[in-house]
C-alpha cells in the first residue's frame, strides 16, 4: 500500500524561509513527491528551485508540462502558470487566476485531492489573506491530511489563521517541526481507493481551472449568481458557499475568496479615488485660469463665479485626499449656502 506520498505546499509572503526550514529536514529517500506553489508576480524570474536544492537533499526544479511524477523530487510552480496534478503526471496551464494569483495554491491542492484523495498531505505556510484554505477543504473532504504552520511562527499569519478558522486541521506546528511530520506520514501506509470521485461542483471548478472550454461554456455553474462583479473581467460572480468559507467564481473562471474579493474591491476603489482626484485637480486649475481671464477682461461677476467654483472643487479635492490618507472626513456646513449663492449670481448675470 502507498503512503501519504503526495505532499502539496502553498505559501505566499514570508513563505521562503518556512519552505527552506521544511525542505532542510526532509530525507533524500523520502517516499513522496513534493509540490510547491509560492505566489509570484507573472513577470518574475523564480530561483526558488535552486534555493530549495541548497537548503536540503532533494532535487528541485520547474517541471515541464506532462512531466511524470517521481518520489524524492520537488516540483516548483513557475511564474504565470498553475501547477496541477493529474494521475501520474503534472500539468502546467495558464488558466484563470485564482485570488488574483497565477500560480495559485488552491488549484494545486484541489487537483491533488481529485486524483490522490487520502494519499495527499496539504501544507499551508506563511502568507497574507486566505489562499490555500479552499484547497485544504478539498483535501480534507477526500480524506487527506491538513497541516498548517503555527500562525505565531509565520512572518504573515493570514493564510495559516484562515485555514485554522475554516478547516478541520490535523496538525498545527512551527515550520521547524513540519519536516519530521511529513517524513512520518510519507512512510505511513494508506488504504487508497482509486475509484473515488468528487462532487459535481468541485469537478466543474477543476475543469475551469484547467481552462476546459466545455466547462467554461456550461451554463450550469457552481454556486448562485451574486450582485458582485469580477475585478479581473467584470463579469458576474457566482457565489459558492463552501462549508464556513465564502468564495466567488466568474463565468470564465477567475476565482476569489470573500477576503481577497474585498481586498481587490478596496484596490479598485482607491484607483477610482486617485483618478477622481486627478480630474478634480485639473478642473480646479482650469477654473482658476478662467477666473483670471475674466478679471483681466474686467468681467468681475464671472470671475467671482469661477472663484466660487474653484473653491468648491478644492474642498472636494481636500475630502478625497483625506480619504486616501485615512484621515477623518467632515463636510463643511456652509457648502449648500455656497452653492445657493453661486446659483443666484449665475441667475442674476443671465438677466
Amino acid at each position: 500500500m502507498p503512503g501519504h506520498d503526495i505532499i502539496v505546499i502553498g505559501a505566499s509572503a514570508g513563505g521562503v524561509e518556512a519552505l527552506r526550514e521544511i525542505i532542510k529536514g526532509l530525507p533524500a529517500d523520502i517516499p513522496a513527491a513534493v509540490f510547491v506553489v509560492l505566489h509570484l508576480p507573472s513577470d518574475a524570474t523564480s530561483v526558488l528551485p535552486s534555493i530549495l536544492e541548497r537548503a536540503g537533499q532533494l532535487p528541485a526544479h520547474h517541471p515541464k508540462d506532462r512531466e511524470a511524477i517521481e518520489s524524492g523530487r520537488i516540483y516548483v510552480a513557475k511564474p504565470d502558470c498553475h501547477l496541477l496534478i493529474k494521475r501520474g503526471y503534472v500539468r502546467l496551464v495558464r488558466g484563470p487566476k485564482e485570488n488574483s494569483a497565477r500560480p495559485a495554491v488552491d488549484p494545486l491542492f484541489r487537483t491533488a485531492a481529485r486524483y490522490y484523495s487520502n494519499r495527499v498531505v496539504g501544507v499551508v505556510l506563511s502568507g497574507a489573506l486566505d489562499d490555500g484554505t479552499s484547497g485544504l477543504i478539498a483535501i480534507k473532504s477526500r480524506g487527506g491530511i491538513a497541516v498548517v504552520q503555527e500562525p505565531d511562527d509565520a512572518l504573515y499569519s493570514g493564510m495559516p489563521r484562515s485555514a485554522l478558522e475554516n478547516t478541520e486541521v490535523d496538525y498545527c506546528l512551527p515550520a521547524s517541526d513540519i519536516a519530521a511530520l511529513l517524513t512520518r506520514l510519507a512512510n505511513e501506509q494508506v488504504e487508497w481507493e482509486e475509484g473515488q470521485t468528487m462532487n459535481d461542483d468541485m469537478e466543474k471548478e477543476l475543469d475551469t481551472a484547467e481552462f476546459d472550454l466545455e466547462a467554461i461554456k456550461d451554463n450550469d455553474r457552481p454556486g448562485v449568481p451574486s450582485r458582485y462583479t469580477c475585478p479581473e473581467c467584470h463579469g458576474v460572480l457566482f457565489e459558492i458557499d463552501e462549508e464556513s468559507l465564502l468564495r466567488f467564481r466568474c463565468r470564465v473562471g477567475h476565482a476569489y475568496s470573500a477576503e481577497t474579493l474585498l481586498s481587490e474591491q478596496s484596490e479598485a476603489l482607491e484607483a477610482a479615488l486617485w483618478a477622481a482626484l486627478r480630474s478634480l485637480e485639473e478642473n480646479v486649475a482650469l477654473t482658476k485660469r478662467l477666473a483670471h481671464r475674466m478679471r483681466e477682461r474686467g468681467n468681475l461677476r464671472s470671475a467671482k463665479r469661477f472663484d466660487n467654483n474653484a473653491e468648491n472643487l478644492e474642498h472636494r479635492v481636500g475630502l478625497i485626499r483625506k480619504v486616501l490618507i485615512g484621515q477623518p472626513v467632515t463636510e463643511r456646513p456652509q457648502a449648500d449656502e455656497s452653492r445657493n449663492s453661486e446659483s443666484s449670481e449665475v441667475a442674476e448675470e443671465a438677466t
